[in-house]
């Protein structure tokens, strides 16, 4: 079993997987000059971070073919701190985020993804793919003739190529043969080099440059956190992303670990921290990328183009990324959530398209997925509390009322049933409340059925409650000092 594994994770297809790796390489640079912008700090931190952060995370993660590097969700995050006390404390920032990961992966915290709903994941992904697309927008829109006929010529090779061959992806093709144009016809269009300062040397290890005092902590400790919360909410998202499209499981908690242990590593390489990129990722997959191969070959691919081959990728124009990125983007989205705004419930659209409105809205992909869980969750209550029934009937023969109660009792649904109840209409009859088809599963729920038998009583009628299952006694028994019901 682990030597299949090993094969499949390594050695399956081999060159598939490299040039997927590659494909999602050149997916990342303009992103990564960006965030790194918004952060404020040069590309060389952002990108010695992404290819630190690539070759760990191949070894350590917990879903193969998952791209990781330095993102905008955590730059976003990072940018107060770097504007309040520089450089040195985001990456001792970084650090403490990544010992935090490190501790919530081993306390198995990558169960919480369960309470994330599909309408919440289409969410993400359809929010993600806008902010990619929005973030290609001002390049595109501040070109001129020549830079709009090398993105289509661009957009032109990327999906016309593959209707004549898939031997290698046409994104590269695309890279190449714009690549080869600029050069050869000397265009004077902008390239990578334009973009920012590239680096001209191997990333070193040094230990943040900070004081090692509880100052320093108190500093760090809020962004640290944030920084740790926020990579993981992504990273998480993203490899559940990639099980659905490759039909095969990940480990959460193994990808909490894995995550910490690349973005300490990263820290320590002179790298802002990062978590799972979900453009990237699913370029990776959809050329092939299936093992973690792909994700080594991404990051040590980065490193050769960015310190070995820095004079040739120095002219690689902007039209052929902002093509690749179109690309990612329109590849991203969820097409079909659009029809099935219509067709699924509508509490399960209105989700969704919360989860939208609210990461585009404040570009934080933390909040959006938040809101859409968080309503995800009013929701199933509110549904789940509206499906308790209170039913009546008169036993003559017995001279009592009968109560049939059928669901579920508790916090959002304690009033509705409390509300069922018609005290003093029952003309001098007992009671007999009948919960065999339900459940109590709270504090609140119990004191519902409580104040129900006291209000009875208190005019004058006997109550006896029968079909308790053993949960719900159970749960009443602890509760024995603060509810009568143990005398009925």
């Amino acid at each position: 079993m682990y030597f299949s594994s090993l094969r499949r994770d390594w050695s399956a297809n081999p060159m598939r997987e490299m040039l997927a790796g590659a494909v999602a390489t050149f997916a990342l640079i303009p992103e990564v000059i960006a965030f790194s912008f918004v952060a404020g700090v040069d590309p060389q931190v952002g990108l010695f971070a992404s290819f630190v952060i690539g070759i760990v995370i191949a070894f350590t993660g917990g879903r193969p073919a998952m791209i990781s590097a330095a993102a905008g969700s955590v730059a976003l995050v990072a940018a107060p701190l770097v504007h309040s006390h520089g450089l040195p404390y985001l990456f001792a920032a970084g650090l403490l985020a990544g010992l935090f990961q490190i501790v919530f992966g081993l306390l198995r915290l990558g169960v919480l993804m369960r309470f994330v709903s599909k309408s919440v994941r289409t969410g993400f992904v359809n929010a993600l793919a806008i902010l990619i697309f929005a973030a290609q927008l001002p390049h595109i829109l501040g070109g001129d003739g020549l830079a709009y006929g090398m993105l289509a010529c661009g957009l032109a090779i990327i999906y016309l190529v593959p209707r004549i061959t898939t031997a290698i992806p046409s994104p590269l093709i695309c890279i190449l043969v714009l690549t080869v144009a600029t050069i050869t016809l000397q265009l004077p269009v902008m390239t990578i080099a334009d973009l920012g300062k590239l680096p001209d040397s191997l990333p070193m290890f040094a230990w943040p440059s900070v004081p090692l005092t509880i100052e320093t902590l108190a500093i760090i400790a809020g962004p640290a956190l944030a920084i740790a919360m926020v990579g993981l909410l992504e990273s998480m998202m993203t490899a559940s992303v990639v099980d659905d499209l490759t039909g095969t499981q990940s480990s959460k908690n193994r990808e909490c670990t894995g995550l910490g242990i690349a973005n300490a590593t990263a820290s320590l390489f002179g790298g802002i921290a990062g978590c799972g990129m979900i453009g990237q990722t699913v370029s990776n997959v959809k050329y092939g990328g299936r093992g973690r191969l792909s994700t080594l070959f991404a990051g040590a691919l980065l490193l050769i183009l960015m310190v070995v081959l820095k004079p040739w990728v120095s002219q690689v124009p902007v039209a052929a990324l902002l093509a690749i990125m179109v690309m990612v983007s329109i590849d991203t989205f969820d097409w079909s959530s659009l029809k099935a705004v219509v067709v699924h419930p509508k509490m399960s659209s209105a989700v969704m398209v919360v989860t939208v409105l609210v990461t585009i809205a404040s570009s934080n992909l933390a909040l959006g997925v938040t809101v859409g869980v968080l309503l995800s969750g009013v929701f199933f209550t509110f549904k789940v509390s509206s499906l308790l029934k209170v039913e009546t009937d008169v036993d003559s023969a017995a001279g009592r009322m009968l109560y049939r109660v059928t669901g579920q009792v508790f916090f959002a649904s304690a009033d509705i049933f409390i509300e069922a109840f018609d005290i003093g209409a029952e003309n001098g009859m007992a009671v007999r409340i009948d919960v065999t088809d339900a459940h109590f599963w709270d504090i609140t729920a119990v004191a519902a059925l409580d104040r129900v038998v006291q209000r009875f009583e208190g005019h004058g009628t006997a109550v006896e409650v029968v079909g308790l299952n053993q949960a719900s006694s159970t749960l009443i028994g602890s509760l024995d000092g603060s509810t009568k019901l143990k005398e009925v």
